[in-house]
């Protein structure tokens, strides 16, 4: 493991673990290396004082602490290195400093001002755990109720993360789906115009075949009606003959 990127949050200095049993005190505590203490040369050790109640205050605020914000730890050179939260007070400077970094960082990673950014995000992450670390200093309780806070906060933006992701594939489906059912429609549409170009071609063939039949009709009729007008002319003369021969013939008897 890399050793990690600079963060916002304040840590202590980082403490070396070995890993080898042999170089290990038997009095080292596993996740916080204690300072060298001097030699004394008093031949008498002064007596034991009783804990002091700041004493047990700092150890719980401590134990909350890293509760919250648990040590990172990372590998380098072979050795193990573990970084814990720092447990000094801050102040309206140490505040101050965190906003004007806060700032200098946003514009060193370019973390755009608006839409989704996970640099900004990361970024205003950090600045609210450095508060937490602040708050839990002077009341533990207020921390804790911060973490809450922190955790919903964590929740709701994955809640939003996943509904965003399973949008996005709900999308893309549809949009394949649109795009094959696209290609069909396509295909269909040219098979009905393919289908609309034959019966137009049909519709043709029929009223130019009706056109005709009527023309022919119409032809034949003329020719009926003129030759039927000739039968009735000629029957109308031969009527008219045959009166006048019958006339004739009775007119000499009387």
């Amino acid at each position: 493991m890399i050793p990690p990127a600079d963060s916002l949050l304040k840590y202590d200095n980082p403490v070396l673990i070995s890993k080898n049993t042999e170089r290990k005190s038997p009095k080292s505590r596993p996740l916080k290396a204690s300072p060298q203490q001097a030699i004394v040369t008093a031949p008498v050790p002064p007596p034991p004082k009783p804990k002091s109640p700041t004493l047990d205050t700092n150890k719980q605020t401590e134990e909350i602490l890293n509760s919250i914000l648990p040590p990172r730890e990372w590998m380098e050179n072979g050795q193990l290195w573990i970084q814990q939260v720092s447990s000094t007070p801050s102040t309206r400077m140490d505040v101050l400093h965190l906003q004007g970094e806060l700032d200098v960082k946003l514009q060193q990673r370019q973390a755009r001002e608006t839409g989704i950014c996970p640099v900004r995000r990361e970024l205003y992450s950090q600045c609210f755990d450095e508060l937490i670390r602040q708050v839990t200093i002077n009341c533990g309780e207020r921390g804790l109720l911060m973490l809450r806070v922190r955790d919903e906060i964590h929740m709701t933006i994955s809640a939003y993360q996943t509904l965003y992701e399973s949008s996005v594939a709900f999308g893309m489906r549809k949009a394949l789906q649109a795009e094959q059912g696209k290609s069909d429609m396509e295909k269909r549409i040219a098979e009905l115009e393919q289908d609309k170009k034959e019966l137009e071609r049909q519709v043709n063939e029929q009223k130019a075949r009706c056109e005709a039949i009527e023309k022919r009709e119409a032809e034949r009729r003329q020719v009926e009606e003129k030759k039927h007008a000739e039968e009735i002319q000629f029957l109308k003369r031969t009527n008219q003959q045959l009166k006048a021969q019958l006339e004739g013939i009775i007119a000499p008897k009387k």
